[in-house]
């Protein structure tokens, strides 16, 4: 496979580093949750003005029409600029391109893609983590309204969401994957309350969110009823796709930061140190390597492939170098990294979750297991 630079794909380059010489951000520290997302979404209004959101999205909703591997050069320049890291927007945007109706898309699709609303995802339950299918949040059909009642929880960000994909159950008969449903609920709707969580981090990005008889109007159903399933598979097939989400971007971020202190003494490493630090850059590249193949392969399957579940490849990379690059920086940075917390200690706090959400690791080996490489379930 070809991954040489095509003159399109030079010029969407040069372009970009253009544009981020000018108008790149430092990123406010996370002590002050409040603070730090208002900055984000404000990165994210400034990402949209300049045409950088929605670059493998059609036009028709404000995107730019690109194939999906412009994706990964956006990463990897977002990721060498050491600004803000892209909001994850795709795997929420990607259910209503893909099973939405005109209606819910234009509706929609352009106000996320321009930061003017923000969403939240209510897929996980007290009950309900990587068995997803056994959640319990219920949706009853009155008239041409759902009732709905239940919990979600870890819920990202969801103080500060208008709205909500959330995935309920609208028919209690059916069999535990046919019998979800699929919404998008205003979060300002009467009975919703949200309760944030902290974290070992100290944050509270994670909440609980309950619905106590939350009325939804049927047109706000996406897809057929019980086709939740469906779209809720298509969420987390783009969630774990790392080039969706811009976790390669971040991951080079703090490997840069931290080979410039290497490189001005700040940081002094033996052979040993080296090894690690050497180690870690190549999990990191074998990452960006896989997601280079991960999106041409998709843009190769015509438009609106999905990554499938070759996605739980791209996840289990993506932990193994989250987890091996933020536990390096913290060991060969010694005692000062404990004593004088900053951000290096809050990333390595906050890798320990990659294996968990988007589905386990555990999870991920199993979809690998059956649906690529066939094996039995038992």
């Amino acid at each position: 496979m070809d991954f040489s630079e095509n003159q399109q794909r030079q010029a969407f380059r040069r372009e970009l580093r253009e544009w981020l010489k000018a108008n790149r951000v430092d990123s406010p520290p996370r002590n002050d949750l409040d603070q730090w997302h208002r900055a984000f979404v404000e990165w994210h209004k400034k990402l949209y003005s300049g045409g950088w959101m929605g670059i493998s999205w059609p036009t028709e909703v404000g995107g730019r029409g690109l194939p999906d591997d412009f994706e990964a050069v956006f990463n990897e320049e977002l990721g060498a600029s050491e600004t803000m890291p892209a909001p994850a927007i795709g795997y929420l945007g990607r259910p209503m391109l893909t099973h939405g109706s005109p209606d819910q898309q234009s509706r929609f699709l352009p106000r996320l893609l321009s930061g003017e609303e923000q969403w939240c995802q209510g897929f996980s339950e007290p009950d309900a983590g990587s068995d997803l299918a056994g959640l319990r949040t219920r949706a009853d059909l009155r008239g041409d309204t759902y009732v709905v009642n239940g919990q979600k929880v870890w819920t990202s960000f969801a103080q500060y969401a208008d709205w909500c994909l959330l995935l309920a159950r609208s028919d209690r008969d059916a069999p535990k994957h046919k019998g979800i449903s699929a919404f998008v609920v205003e979060m300002k709707s009467p009975g919703i309350s949200v309760r944030p969580l902290v974290q070992i981090t100290g944050d509270t990005e994670f909440s609980e969110v309950f619905f106590d008889d939350v009325e939804i109007p049927a047109s706000q159903m996406i897809g057929d009823p019980g086709a939740g399933w469906a779209i809720a598979m298509t969420t987390v097939e783009f969630e774990r796709g790392p080039a969706d989400i811009g976790f390669t971007s971040r991951l080079a971020n703090t490997l840069s930061r931290f080979e410039a202190r290497v490189r001005s003494g700040e940081v002094e490493l033996d052979q040993v140190g080296r090894r690690r630090l050497a180690e870690a850059f190549v999990s990191l590249e074998a990452l960006r390597v896989r997601v280079q193949l991960s999106l041409l392969a998709r843009a190769s399957s015509g438009a609106g492939a999905t990554p499938g579940p070759a996605g739980s490849v791209d996840k289990l990379l993506l932990t193994r170098a989250e987890q091996e690059l933020c536990r390096t920086v913290l060991d060969l940075s010694e005692a000062g990294a404990v004593l004088e917390p900053d951000d290096q200690m809050f990333e390595y706090l906050y890798s320990r979750a990659q294996s968990i959400y988007g589905g386990t690791s555990q999870i991920q080996r199993s979809i690998i297991a059956q649906r690529i490489l066939g094996l039995p379930r038992s």
